[in-house]
């Protein structure tokens, strides 16, 4: 089971980390097209919306990357005192409550949204139209990847309330906090507090 979970999130991280790229080509666009209108005087009416559907894009593929990285904003004033169990449960709630009819409703609505944008070819309303269909399956595709991650962490939230502690997920690049420098540089807490009593013995000496 443990392995299966990890697969999820190593997909979750791959389609995360590959639509990220798209954060690269909105600057570039965006920096070109600054360029052509303000320099070249050259302005192109499509490119407003291809930056929407751009962003879009990227916004919504994030959802299960983030999702599986246990990186949505969430109140850890008090979360974060609380035993793996009472944690779990608390998740657990909302998870069923919340999070599985939003995105069911939404992954369903949007594929209706995308089929009905295809069987009329839409497209946006300028001067150069740009087809809006294949940004408009995005919207189903991000939906069933969330909902895929979610159910995902509801079953290591029943783990976590089972065994006790939270089952391991798949990593990716995070911030370095206080106890894991330490750890890389093999600074314990004994070592600090001598370096702080030289420091104050030091301080002391005329």
């Amino acid at each position: 089971m443990q392995s299966l979970l990890l697969r999820v999130d190593r997909l979750s991280t791959w389609l995360g980390q590959l639509f990220a790229w798209l954060i690269v080509a909105l600057t570039l666009m965006i920096s070109w097209e600054v360029f052509s209108r303000y320099a070249l005087n050259e302005p192109h009416d499509w490119a407003l919306n291809l930056q929407i559907m751009m962003y879009g894009t990227l916004f919504m593929m994030a959802g299960a990357y983030t999702l599986s990285k246990n990186g949505h904003v969430r109140g850890d004033v008090l979360y974060g005192f609380f035993m793996p169990r009472t944690q779990a449960t608390l998740d657990l709630i909302p998870y069923f409550v919340f999070f599985l009819p939003g995105v069911v409703a939404m992954t369903w609505a949007g594929w209706t949204y995308a089929q009905e944008s295809l069987a009329i070819r839409e497209k946006t309303f300028s001067a150069t139209p740009l087809p809006m269909y294949p940004f408009k399956f995005v919207i189903p595709l991000a939906g069933g990847m969330l909902l895929l991650q979610g159910l995902v962490e509801i079953v290591r939230c029943i783990a976590c309330i089972r065994d006790g502690e939270w089952p391991s997920r798949e990593h990716d690049v995070e911030e370095v906090d206080v106890d894991k420098l330490k750890a890389m540089v093999h600074v314990k807490d004994e070592d600090i507090a001598s370096l702080d009593q030289y420091v104050v013995n030091q301080g002391s000496k005329p």
